[in-house]
């Protein structure tokens, strides 16, 4: 992309998600992420109607009688953007691509973060580690990254979401929210990397589909390719046991990811390319609030 056309790029997605974040997440984004960052402050003896998970166990037995935890909200949270940037990004029938539903959802919680004086840095990846931006604050370092969430391309086509997790563990030390965003299309099992991941830091998943991909039209014999292992296939769609095959894969496909999830603890909302993101992206907030 020229560099004119980029900056234009990068400045019509700032007046919009900045517009977006300070108007409508603003409220949302504190209660829902800023009160589970919390760090101990002390202890004081128990009182009707706390809560019994903030149970000191270990104060309670020395002193023979209930004490609770005191928490205090930390200051600043360190938001981490894990951005998919496999082959399959670059797929849509509604004219738009995933890639730009993704670079909106992403643009719109960096702002979000910033404006609550928290620190963003994202993750790229494929099936490996593509780019790593070290969380900071600042204007100069958000258009930075709305510039490399529009431009950015990567060197693979695959996906290894268990990769990313795996990376995020270990290059990020204090607790942080990481969003995954992804359409979560990954030959290979996530789930234990997600579970340990998310005892550390406070993962959410955000799914990013197209329509299309959930069922296939009845236009007679058609050639697919894998864009991420560009194998191609011909496939005959004006077969009904075809397509429902197809439909039945997509929606099995679809209860295994989301069961993973609610194993995992991992608040997660699927967005198709049609749909009102902000409105998808509101009612995960209210959820978690």
């Amino acid at each position: 992309m020229e560099t004119s056309e980029l900056l234009k790029k990068v400045r019509q997605i700032e007046i919009k998600t900045r517009g977006l974040s300070r108007n409508i997440f603003a409220g949302q984004y504190h209660s829902a992420f800023k009160g589970r960052g919390m760090a101990f402050s002390e202890v004081r003896e128990y009182q009707y109607g706390d809560d019994i998970r903030d149970v000191d166990w270990n104060v309670t037995a020395r002193f023979v009688r209930p004490y609770v935890k005191i928490f205090e909200e930390e200051r600043e949270l360190t938001v981490m953007l894990l951005i998919d940037v496999s082959g399959s990004r670059n797929y849509g029938t509604a004219n738009v691509m995933k890639q730009s539903i993704i670079t909106e959802i992403a643009a719109t919680l960096a702002f979000s973060a910033i404006q609550n004086n928290d620190k963003i840095g994202v993750l790229f990846f494929s099936d490996k580690i593509e780019k790593f931006i070290p969380p900071q604050k600042g204007r100069k370092h958000i258009l930075y990254v709305i510039r490399e969430l529009i431009d950015f391309r990567p060197t693979d086509t695959k996906t290894n979401i268990a990769q990313v997790l795996k990376y995020l563990t270990n290059a990020i030390k204090k607790r942080c929210t990481a969003f995954l965003i992804s359409d979560f299309i990954d030959k290979d099992s996530f789930k234990d990397d997600l579970t340990i991941v998310n005892r550390k830091h406070d993962v959410v998943a955000i799914q990013v589909y197209d329509r299309r991909e959930t069922e296939l039209p009845s236009v007679g014999l058609m050639k697919i390719k894998d864009v991420e292992s560009g194998e191609e296939h011909w496939i005959d769609t004006s077969s009904s046991r075809v397509r429902k095959a197809y439909k039945e894969w997509w929606d099995n496909r679809q209860k295994a990811m989301n069961d993973s999830f609610k194993k995992c603890r991992v608040d997660s909302v699927s967005i198709s390319t049609e749909d009102d993101y902000v409105k998808s992206l509101i009612s995960l907030f209210d959820k978690r609030s």
